[in-house]
């Protein structure tokens, strides 16, 4: 078995195959309940690790979309020129109320 200090160091793809064969042995029987205990150890360990790399790369996703979808979402509320500052006078409410909130 290879020790816990392997956990930060094994790629995804390193422990998904190792994870792999521990199941297959597992699956295939022949050991004793030491191996066995020990090959179960072993595989929920590289779940784990599996699972940390999975979530990583989920987490990264996210943030690579916020990231694209956040220049969208600032530039339409609060554009420059939108007359933010012209609350002073109700004469434009015929016709510079393009941005204006319902109600007022």
């Amino acid at each position: 078995m290879t020790a816990r200090t392997d956990e930060g160091t094994l790629g995804y793809e390193q422990a998904r195959d190792e994870l792999i064969d521990v199941v297959r042995r597992l699956e295939a029987g022949g050991t004793t309940l030491e191996e066995s205990l020990a090959l179960w150890e072993r595989g929920e360990e590289l779940a784990k690790v599996c699972r940390r790399w999975l979530d990583g790369a989920r987490a990264r996703l996210d943030a690579a979309l916020a990231e694209r979808d956040e220049p969208e979402g600032r530039g339409n509320p609060g554009a420059a020129g939108d007359g933010a500052d012209g609350a002073d006078g109700a004469d434009g409410a015929d016709g510079g109320g393009e941005r204006a909130e319902p109600g007022r």
